[in-house]
């Protein structure tokens, strides 16, 4: 059947190797145009640009999908299907017609649940025991349409975002090329979604990072996993802004640290040689790693020894 695949980030990479490595024909890629990245803020291309050219094959980078020359150009490849994974744009009515079997997309939730730009990170900030990735033909509506397949997985106690999207991004192509090959032979047919169980997963920006320390540990716990790596959760210690890594609840009640810091304050930081706890709105967390503006991360307690905290330090 011959593809053309639309992808931006490395999550996507995966879907386009197993693609390209099928019988299928992947005959050009869609991305986001080249962006300015690093310190230097250099223009580079996606990962799934980088990717595809090494392989020889035709990138198309259109500002917008919408664009006459982009959809003219999707006309003369002729692909049967359009399969989809994190191309981070909405693609147009005037393009869902042109392939046979439409666009399919690979989403990292198990629909209609988390529909949107950021579905593993709600699920882990929501506290989601399962999650997982589903295959489905997209229509104008946000994630709305029918589906042909759906794999789950149970989400551990210390998973990060990128930890669940990148077990996520291998499984789903499997999922994705058999969804695929299946449509090929006609052996498929997608069904609607349920009306009941919708949920929305906006992007998760700079500001929903910030960690407010009142809140009780559990929610600080899923919410840092949830931003880590991207955007990464946050804090401030007086005016320097700090990142702060995933954390362990002491809420053990065999847990001695626990017993001790019992009535640390909310933000408050409680330093020892080997550790670093800060008090929440129920129970203490223990510090991760810790990474100042500029610097690399590093654990908090070799953060603590270095940054002259005084007394009583807080976090706001």
């Amino acid at each position: 059947m011959r593809l053309v695949f639309a992808g931006t980030p490395q999550l996507a990479v995966p879907a386009l190797e197993a693609l390209h490595a099928s019988a299928h024909e992947v005959v050009a890629v869609v991305t986001r145009p080249d962006a300015p990245t690093g310190r230097g803020r250099r223009l580079e291309p996606s990962p799934v640009a980088a990717w595809a050219s090494q392989l020889g094959l035709e990138v198309l980078k259109p500002s917008s999908p919408d664009e006459p020359g982009f959809l003219r150009r999707l006309g003369e490849l002729r692909p049967q299907c359009c399969p989809v994974v994190a191309y981070g744009g909405m693609i147009p009515s005037a393009a869902l017609t042109v392939p046979d079997h439409g666009w399919v997309n690979l989403h990292f939730s198990v629909l209609p649940a988390w529909r949107g730009a950021a579905p593993v990170q709600h699920a882990l900030m929501a506290g989601d025991e399962v999650t997982g990735a589903t295959v489905f033909r997209i229509v104008e509506e946000l994630d709305a349409g029918p589906t042909f397949g759906v794999l789950t997985e149970r989400v551990r106690p210390d998973d990060t975002a990128g930890e669940v999207l990148h077990r996520l991004a291998r499984n789903g192509a499997d999922l994705l090329l058999d969804v695929l090959d299946r449509v090929e032979r006609g052996e498929i047919e997608a069904r609607p979604q349920p009306p009941d169980g919708v949920t929305y997963a906006p992007k998760v920006t700079v500001d929903d990072a910030r960690i407010d320390w009142t809140r009780p540990a559990t929610a600080i716990d899923r919410q840092i996993r949830g931003c880590t790596p991207t955007p990464g959760a946050w804090t401030l210690l007086g005016d320097l802004r700090l990142k702060v890594g995933p954390v362990r609840v002491t809420d053990d009640p065999t847990d001695r640290a626990a017993d001790t810091l019992a009535g640390l304050g909310a933000g408050r930081l409680a330093v020892a040689k080997h550790t670093v706890h800060v008090g929440t709105g129920s129970v203490p967390v223990l510090l991760g790693d810790v990474q100042p503006r500029g610097k690399p991360s590093m654990p908090a307690a070799d953060w603590a020894r270095g940054a002259h905290l005084g007394e009583e330090p807080r976090f706001g």
